[in-house]
């Protein structure tokens, strides 16, 4: 065995879904670097699907975007933001990518004519998976594993038969299982009920796995005797009966977790030292998101609002620019179809100091977008649009401005006489939805003297991308001449990334997807500029 291997912590889930066990992966794994420890976390899903790049945002909520181009679960957000790291395509599997890998082997007849089952060629490549990060970094502590949905779910069955013959293999000294699962509050008798903790614990255990660390998602604090209980019941050390409080910000969770000392309890039980931590950073940070000395109010105008876990990244990055402004972003969130009714339209957005527009596929509600960004523009309120936001802006000023009546994009209206927005060229040949729109970071070169120039106090500057459509170059000259500043182009100026508006306070859109790039550590200028324009468009 290599003397290199890095320490694992498996992350699972009982109960319910929707615990928290990414906020509670992505917490810990905070936790650990504190204590100079060097930490990856990824996500292993049970879905088929081979990525959820081709899910419904109502359904499964954001699609998390890499700079390799990777569409992932909303979960790497959160660990790309607690810890402050790029995460890579080694960090996040579905069983789909792993059961396409294993019938691709078998078509090619790596197995030799044997038969492919479940244990051990499914098991095997699960396992292949877990180890990867390592492979890619020697110089990783700790790997964090999180394990989608819920002990006993059929589909979750193959990763864990995978956990329990990794951890055989290397030892539980090595491979430790922290289990996140729901301690519910009964109103009527007024107790915690300990029991669905209980059952779920004894599943694990059915398939092999005994948790080291129980993480108790709970309303109301656990008192001894619920820890003893928990304890005597899963077998685990009532000091590793954890609990996991509701708190007003997520980023309250990994200072909550220190008082419970999980990250001590970790660093025992992996056998590794255990070194005093300094939080006081981010002690500050929470300190001004529950304490703010101003607040604003946003509207985000999208297609997906019933389920804002659509917008995960962009919720995110209003909070770390609020901080970075001492005020609340309180954040409207405006079904764009409400938006077409023009009366309907000044009654919703009277009010707000900042419109954003998100991005999104298909028609519907581009309507509403359209007069959302037209009510920004010509009430000077601050603008910022995303992606789909940054078409939307491009048509309305061709229609309002340029007098382009019909102005659309060819993905709205194929037969529009002004395809202000139209197919990108590598785009035309594409026959499969997944994996194939313009994804990942791409480089861009901004304009000097322009708004995005001054946010990002750079030239040159990084984004994440995922879209099939772009500006159409033959109306660039004419958007430009009306006013509308091309302000950001690809290196080889043939694509339009951003652009902004000559006499506005603050309207600015771009192509990418800026909300992916924020973190604790460091705001996105994007939004920092935009949180500071909205404040002194809510005192002028």
């Amino acid at each position: 065995m290599q003397t290199n291997q890095a320490k694992h912590i498996i992350v699972t889930g009982g109960v319910i879904s929707g615990l928290g066990k990414g906020i509670a992966a992505a917490s810990l794994g905070m936790l650990l670097e504190l204590k100079d420890k060097k930490v990856t976390i990824q996500k292993l899903d049970p879905y088929l699907n081979v990525d959820p790049g081709t899910m419904n945002p109502f359904q499964h909520g954001e699609v998390f975007v890499l700079d390799d181009g990777t569409e992932t679960d909303l979960d790497l957000g959160h660990y790309e933001r607690f810890i402050n790291v790029n995460m890579t395509k080694a960090n996040s599997s579905t069983a789909g990518s792993i059961y396409y890998e294993v019938l691709e082997r078998e078509r090619r007849g790596d197995y030799l004519g044997g038969t492919v089952q479940i244990i051990p060629h499914v098991t095997d490549e699960i396992i292949n998976r877990i180890e990867k990060p390592e492979r890619i970094d020697p110089d990783l502590d700790i790997v964090i594993t999180e394990i989608g949905g819920t002990v006993g779910d059929i589909e979750s069955l193959s990763f864990l038969e995978a956990v329990r013959q990794f951890q055989q293999a290397r030892g539980r000294e090595n491979v430790i299982i922290l289990h996140v699962t729901l301690i519910p509050y009964v109103e009527a008798s007024e107790e915690l009920k300990t029991k669905p903790s209980q059952h779920s614990v004894m599943r694990l255990r059915e398939i092999g796995l005994q948790p080291d660390i129980l993480f108790c998602r709970t309303q109301y604090e656990l008192s001894d005797d619920v820890r003893q209980k928990l304890a005597l019941f899963t077998n685990v050390s009532p000091k590793a009966v954890i609990q996991g409080m509701d708190a007003k910000s997520i980023y309250e969770v990994p200072l909550l977790l220190q008082k419970e000392h999980l990250a001590g309890i970790v660093m025992e039980k992996l056998h590794l030292e255990n070194v005093v931590s300094d939080t006081s950073k981010w002690e500050e940070f929470v300190h001004h998101v529950l304490n703010p000395e101003d607040e604003i109010t946003v509207a985000v105008a999208g297609k997906y609002t019933a389920m804002v876990d659509a917008y995960k990244s962009i919720i995110e990055s209003f909070v770390h620019a609020g901080v970075d402004n001492r005020c609340k972003v309180n954040i409207e969130f405006i079904d764009a179809e409400d938006l077409e009714s023009t009366s309907k339209l000044t009654e919703i957005l009277d009010h707000v100091h900042g419109v954003l527009l998100p991005g999104g596929f298909g028609s519907r509600g581009i309507e509403g977008k359209i007069k959302a960004a037209q009510y920004a523009r010509e009430n000077k309120v601050p603008y910022l649009g995303l992606c789909l936001g940054l078409q939307v802006a491009v048509i309305e000023y061709a229609r309002n401005v340029l007098g382009l009546e019909q102005a659309d994009s060819e993905e709205f209206f194929e037969d529009t006489p002004h395809p202000v927005i139209h197919l990108m060229l590598s785009q035309h040949h594409v026959t499969h939805k997944g994996a194939s729109m313009r994804l990942g970071a791409y480089d861009c070169v901004l304009k000097p003297e322009t708004k995005s120039f001054e946010a990002y106090g750079e030239g040159n500057i990084s984004e994440r991308h995922r879209h099939r459509f772009e500006v159409n170059n033959a109306y660039r000259d004419q958007l430009e001449g009306a006013g509308l500043i091309m302000s950001g182009t690809s290196p080889d100026n043939e694509l339009v990334e951003m652009v902004e508006i000559v006499d506005h306070p603050w309207f600015v859109a771009t192509q990418a997807h800026p909300e992916f790039k924020s973190r604790v550590a460091k705001t996105h200028p994007l939004f920092r500029d935009f949180v500071a324009a909205a404040l002194a468009f809510k005192n002028r």
